[in-house]
């Protein structure tokens, strides 16, 4: 067993919404050194005002496709273990489809290289549940095929398959874990690329309605950004993870009518709902089977969606 207590870490991506947790949680279990990488596109400081505030904790505001940015980074920092969390929102798919799929691959190319040459030791690769697509069989085991619906999600599958070969061909310490739909603390609540829960109690709590795409019946897993945070470190630290890829979700799934019916009780809105038309090429359903998660790395969550989500809306509304 492996074990992240004084081990140099970089977090690609470590000022966005789960990658800061995730930096949170690496400087509570002891890491020697965490490194966060950040283009600041999605990310932002105010995520990281609880990391700030160790002094092992270090932040470069740089692009994690630069091979030459990351290989400077490691050697100075002599890095031992990368979780690469470095991503686009999934809404960017419909405004640059290119950029939205390039950036995945990108990123997991310049660091399968950095690994294949001995910069660092470990990579603990984060893909996403969009990678499977709408479900064909629930709940979705780590065999349900890959059908990605946006270039994403495209994205996300052409990157896993490209980190499972190079383990395959050349060895290297890899795990891949598929995350399906986080929710807490910090996630983005503005513009285009807002995430719906924070979105929804913004526009509540901003005198404006909720606001549904298609009919609601589709349905997502939800998993708080914690229990995520826990299972991507147990990933790292149960070397039986190595050449996997491992599911982290609740294994419950739930409409977003329901999600949206449960935000506006929190909040005593009793209002109208806006209905637009369903979003193009929108997962109709995803629900995770994590038996592997379970096995592997003895991983279950521990905060179900009902306290989770009280605790998410108090954070917004605080």
């Amino acid at each position: 067993m492996a074990d992240i207590k004084g081990k140099n870490v970089l977090v690609t991506g470590g000022a966005g919404f789960i990658g800061s947790h995730l930096c949170d949680g690496l400087l509570a279990k002891g890491a020697s050194k965490v490194v966060c990488v950040d283009n600041f596109f999605l990310g932002k400081m105010e995520n990281l005002e609880e990391a700030l505030t160790h002094d092992n904790f270090v932040l470069y505001r740089d692009d994690a496709r630069n091979f030459g940015v990351l290989q400077a980074i490691m050697e100075k920092e002599e890095i031992e273990v990368v979780f690469n969390m470095a991503t686009i929102a999934l809404n960017y798919s419909f405004f640059n489809p290119f950029d939205a799929y390039m950036v995945n691959v990108e990123i997991a190319n310049t660091l399968l290289e950095l690994l294949k040459v001995g910069a660092y030791k470990t990579l603990i690769h984060t893909s996403s549940s969009e990678a499977y697509g709408t479900a064909q069989y629930s709940p979705m085991d780590e065999n349900h095929p890959t059908d990605p619906t946006t270039p994403y999600a495209a994205g996300k599958a052409a990157a896993d398959l490209m980190v499972h070969s190079f383990y395959k061909v050349l060895g290297l310490d890899i795990s891949i874990v598929r995350p399906f739909n986080n929710y807490g603390p910090r996630q983005n609540a503005q513009g285009s690329l807002a995430a719906i829960i924070p979105a929804t109690a913004r526009r509540i709590k901003e005198g404006g309605m909720p606001m549904v795409e298609g009919d609601g019946e589709q349905t997502r897993d939800f998993i708080y950004v914690e229990d995520t945070v826990r299972g991507l470190i147990l990933a790292y630290e149960k070397e039986e993870s190595r050449g996997k890829i491992i599911n982290l979700g609740s294994g419950k799934d739930i409409s977003i009518n329901s999600l949206l019916q449960g935000i506006c009780d929190y909040m005593h809105y009793d209002g109208e709902w806006e209905h637009r038309p369903a979003r193009t090429s929108d997962v109709r359903n995803l629900c995770a089977d994590s038996k592997r998660a379970k096995e592997l790395l003895g991983f279950e969550p521990e905060i179900d969606f009902t306290q989770g989500i009280k605790k998410t809306l108090d954070w917004y509304m605080g």
